[in-house]
């Protein structure tokens, strides 16, 4: 059975591998037999095409595994950041500045 495997190392990194695994197999034993994944799969957050699954979670031919990092910044903060460094508002096209007509 083939699945694929995508993580990234560190920002701007993407690795991304085909894996032959045995029917059966789970996340966990499809993360040990990689070779060039080297994390330890306990301490993972990991996902099936962008939900978040177990370890312990049987694969199905075809899925894609994705393994996702802790984020280094709270989005919120990220946004007040580029706030001050740009000098200006940031608009968001769901929400018009208060005074503006539509």
């Amino acid at each position: 059975m083939r699945v694929e495997l995508v993580w990234s190392p560190q920002a701007g990194d993407v690795q991304h591998r085909w894996l032959e695994v045995e029917a059966g197999a789970t996340i966990e034993s499809a993360l040990r037999g990689c070779a060039d994944f080297t994390q330890p799969p306990g301490e993972l957050r990991v996902g099936i095409w962008g939900r978040a699954r177990p370890l312990a979670t049987p694969l199905r031919e075809r899925d894609r595994i994705e393994v996702y990092r802790p984020l280094t910044v709270d989005p919120k903060e990220a946004r007040r950041q580029r706030y001050v460094a740009r000098g200006e508002r940031i608009v968001s096209r769901h929400r018009p500045k208060a005074g503006s007509s539509t």
